[in-house]
């Protein structure tokens, strides 16, 4: 089998989100309007928003999918026509799809749309992937318990027209697929229709029937118990083994996310999907990337087998915090910038942006709105001028180095 380069698809919560997404160098986008997404609690996009959004992307040369994976109600499911229509005169360029149902549908009213089957139907063999493909479907989003061995023989023995893509980065479910209860049962806040309140990640103690109110902790070790806590997947360093099993597409999970994060995992894929593809090692630099966004202790999933169970904490590792976003910057390096978080004069900041390699820049000759001297900013959203050693583009980030991750 020759060597196919990875799509890489991105997410993008909202309009921001997208806007880093694409200039940060996604193949494609993912995204949701307002009703029938898996992410309830991402900005999404109002019927009004979306073309405008599917143009941005297709004006920069990338896809745009829009995801109607949950599992609709009657009620429900007697509004989708009317909206997949929308969809359809957006422009949209695939739907991610769940129910047979709303797949049915969605060839009925979206006909411009190809379709593809959302992981939530827990895609694990190449029947189940070659039948959804005999039904009309143009993609699986395989199930993210799949070995890397499983993947490549559904690549063998499924239709070559058939694409595959599989998520390469971001939050695990301990739940097979996503498809989990918990939320319903504790808060009431369905998890199948994109609301789930990641009950998983709470903290627990055992409590005695006869002994209403009287916690006793329940531990691993000294810190807790850990017994839902999942790692954050990472294929960074495993993308030519993607490759050559026969992935068609590379999915980041993050919806609901930054745009930092969206901007900064894709800059790092992006690059390093183009080395591997060239024959060249990954560019240490680029690979490196991941380790500037919020994130817990990363794993390679199932690809290689079982992870097991991480029981050393379920904390984030934060270790860099976005100061600044660049709106413009002229040709001699004076860069116009929104405030994100506070920071001072003389601290060493790095700038990365779109194609843009990371470089240091200390924090100084700063001036407000009005022209005048600036030795803080500090009021959020606020803009303010700063000098750069060169000229980066729009969408360019500040960042420090700053250790913001829980402590014990």
């Amino acid at each position: 089998m020759d060597k196919k380069k990875l799509e890489l698809l991105s997410p993008a919560g909202d309009r921001e989100r997208l806007e880093m997404a694409v200039l940060y160098g996604a193949d494609a986008v993912y995204l949701a309007g307002t009703s029938f997404g898996m992410r309830s609690f991402a900005g999404n996009f109002s019927p009004e928003e979306l073309p405008g959004a599917v143009a941005f992307a297709h004006s920069h040369g990338v896809k745009c999918h829009v995801t109607v994976n949950t599992m609709p109600r009657n009620d429900e499911v007697a509004r989708l026509p009317e909206y997949l229509e929308q969809l359809d005169d957006a422009g949209v360029d695939a739907l991610i799809l769940a129910d047979l149902g709303a797949f049915t549908l969605a060839g009925r009213y979206a006909p411009r749309c190809q379709r593809h089957i959302s992981t939530q139907q827990s895609i694990g063999n190449y029947e189940c992937a070659q039948a959804w493909f005999d039904l009309g479907a143009a993609r699986v989003v395989l199930a993210r318990e799949l070995s890397l061995q499983e993947i490549a023989r559904i690549r063998q023995k499924v239709d070559p027209k058939l694409e595959i893509e599989t998520f390469g980065h971001g939050a695990m479910c301990v739940s097979y697929s996503g498809r989990c209860l918990l939320s319903n049962y504790m808060t009431g806040r369905d998890s199948n229709r994109g609301a789930c309140a990641q009950p998983c990640r709470y903290q627990y103690a055992l409590m005695e029937e006869k002994r209403p109110g009287e916690y006793f902790p329940v531990f691993e070790d000294e810190k807790g118990t850990y017994i839902l806590n999942s790692r954050d997947m990472c294929m960074i360093d495993h993308l030519g083994e993607l490759m050559e099993a026969g992935v068609d597409c590379i999915k980041i999970e993050g919806r609901a996310k930054s745009a930092y994060y969206a901007a900064i995992v894709t800059g790092a894929y992006r690059h390093c999907i183009d080395d591997v593809f060239s024959g060249k090692a990954p560019d240490r630099v680029w690979r490196d990337e991941v380790e500037h966004v919020s994130h817990r202790v990363y794993s390679t999933g199932f690809y290689f087998g079982e992870p097991g169970q991480y029981v050393e904490n379920s904390r984030y590792i934060r270790d860099w915090q976005i100061c600044a976003k660049v709106l413009s910057c002229d040709g001699q390096g004076l860069a116009r910038c929104r405030l994100n978080n506070k920071f001072h004069e003389g601290d060493v900041l790095e700038v990365v942006g779109p194609d843009t390699r990371p470089f240091p820049v200390t924090a100084q000759g700063m001036r407000d709105a009005e022209g005048l001297p600036l030795a803080e900013p500090r009021t959020p959203q606020m803009e303010f001028t700063l000098p750069l050693p060169s000229p980066v583009p729009p969408h360019s980030v500040l960042r420090r180095s700053v250790d913001l991750s829980a402590k014990e």
